[in-house]
């Protein structure tokens, strides 16, 4: 006898939820009333009892996976426990389409240390007819976007991974069928996913609720002994532990957002967070909570970069091939004051700083999905056509989020440039594990006193934010004045000092 395992009433004006976590997998015995999974509503966190005890069946809805009230979540075949049913829906998933053979669509390889990825849009739907290479989904990671082409021609017989759905390098996304095949039945696109692959060699994840009671108590991730299934942290976890250290001061808690009133609902707009934009809030969350940050600021006379930029731009476009930017001035100057101030280009690596001697620049550049930090390696060693080549190469890639993971990892400095946005003034986050980030500002004309006499300037504020841990005050406005020095005469550059 088979048991249904749905989603129950989640509360009053509450008809969807997220499924955070599984505690069993298929062929896991279960008891009557223990608890099979976790769900995360828009304000509470939902358990999911086993309705009665057997062995854990299909799972329909998969972790990450957007669930209505009374929704299907998973089965339970009453009796004895047995081997997990995997085998039928791996082998439904490879059964030939109706009149051929069939190729599957494999999820293909993410980048370095990238094992995952969320499935964000599909461009075809089940019995479409699709050409070799003709994009069929596009996957995002935590930095990048992936596109998916079709291995062959045909018709898209099985979607097994649904938009929403996390899929791992290598897993199995759909299937392809001869061209001219029976087109496979509009429900094999609701069929559940292939079982998640073996948490063996990569991190237990923690529990959503769990991550986000350690952050509202002040907790540290190794302040708490998991006791859910492979050692992952739940909830009653970090409930425990911080009962357990009532000396640490508790942050005040946000107050809950109250409910919108009914008129105003319709007026507001709920958007889940990218895999990207998640990934820049925690990086950034974690660089406030880790380095002892703290800015300097200075301004620069633009007048000498202005002038020679003006002077040789269309020589240098005709030789180059490439505008004549101010990034590579400021590239430049950066690379000549890491020299003198090689702390602001080292990092802390437990007990001890690492000091780079080279400069793999970072140039933060906006993108339509958010904010990446592509790198140019061994900046110091480059020209200025070199280094402008390579912005406007990373640039336009960055943008159209064909940047690859190798690409945006090893930095050890960033230059980020908020004056093209209209910026003042504003004070930079570290990129972790640099120790140092400078922030470029709008170029505005202002009245300055020159040899006694007040003159219009072309003046932009620079800021510093560096690791205090590592970098002195002495350190930072030392190297912040190198490049305005630079900056104001390029010609120290050349002669080196």
């Amino acid at each position: 006898m088979t048991t249904e395992v749905r989603v129950p009433t989640l509360g009053e004006s509450v008809t969807e939820a997220t499924v955070a976590t599984w505690f069993k997998k298929p062929g896991d015995p279960v008891a009557a009333d223990e608890m099979l999974c976790e769900l995360e509503t828009d304000k509470v966190t939902v358990e999911v009892p086993a309705p009665a005890a057997g062995t854990m069946g299909d799972i329909v809805a998969k972790e990450g996976e957007t669930v209505g009230v009374d929704a299907l979540l998973a089965t339970i075949t009453e009796g004895e426990a047995k081997s997990a049913p995997a085998k039928p829906e791996k082998a439904a998933a490879s059964t030939p389409a109706p009149g051929g053979k069939s190729v599957d669509v494999m999820v293909p390889t993410l980048g370095e240390s990238v094992s995952e990825a969320t499935v964000s849009t599909w461009f075809k739907k089940v019995g479409d007819s699709v050409e070799a290479d003709e994009m069929l989904c596009e996957l995002e990671t935590d930095k990048v976007s992936v596109e998916v082409p079709a291995p062959a021609a045909g018709v898209l017989s099985e979607i097994l991974a649904n938009e929403g759905d996390t899929v791992q390098a290598g897993g199995k996304l759909a299937i392809l069928g001869e061209a001219g095949a029976a087109s496979a039945p509009a429900k094999a696109q609701d069929a559940p996913a292939p079982a998640a692959q073996s948490q063996g060699g990569k991190d237990i994840e923690d529990a959503p609720s769990a991550k986000k009671a350690m952050a509202e108590a002040g907790i540290s991730r190794d302040q708490v002994t998991g006791t859910g299934r492979d050692g992952r942290v739940m909830k009653d976890d970090v409930a425990r532990a911080a009962s357990a250290a009532p000396s640490a001061p508790a942050p005040a808690a946000a107050a809950p957002r109250a409910p919108s009133p009914a008129e105003d609902a319709s007026r507001e707009e709920r958007v889940k967070m990218t895999r990207l934009r998640q990934t820049i809030a925690r990086r950034l969350k974690e660089s406030q909570n880790t380095a002892a940050m703290l800015t300097t600021y200075n301004e620069v006379d633009m007048t000498g970069v202005m002038t020679l930029r003006n002077e040789y731009k269309d020589e240098f476009f005709k030789k180059h091939g490439v505008k004549l930017g101010f990034m590579s001035f400021f590239t430049k100057a950066c690379c000549h004051a890491l020299r003198e101030v090689p702390e602001v280009n080292a990092e802390i690596d437990g007990t001890d700083v690492v000091y780079k001697n080279f400069v793999h620049m970072g140039i933060a550049a906006g993108t339509p999905t958010g904010l990446v930090v592509p790198v140019i390696r061994d900046a110091d060693q480059m020209s200025f056509a070199d280094i402008e080549k390579a912005i406007a190469e990373k640039g336009a890639r960055a943008r159209e989020g064909k940047l690859s993971m190798a690409e945006m990892q090893g930095g050890t400095f960033t230059i980020s440039n908020g004056g093209v946005y209209g910026s003042l003034m504003s004070s930079p986050i570290l990129n972790p594990p640099q120790s140092g980030i400078l922030g470029m500002h709008k170029i505005q004309d202002r009245p300055m006193a020159i040899n006694g006499q007040v003159v219009i300037r072309p003046m932009m504020y620079l800021a510093l934010s560096y690791d205090h841990r590592v970098v002195d005050g002495k350190g930072a406005v030392t190297f912040l004045v190198r490049v305005k020095e630079a900056l104001e005469d390029p010609r120290r550059l050349l002669m080196d000092l």
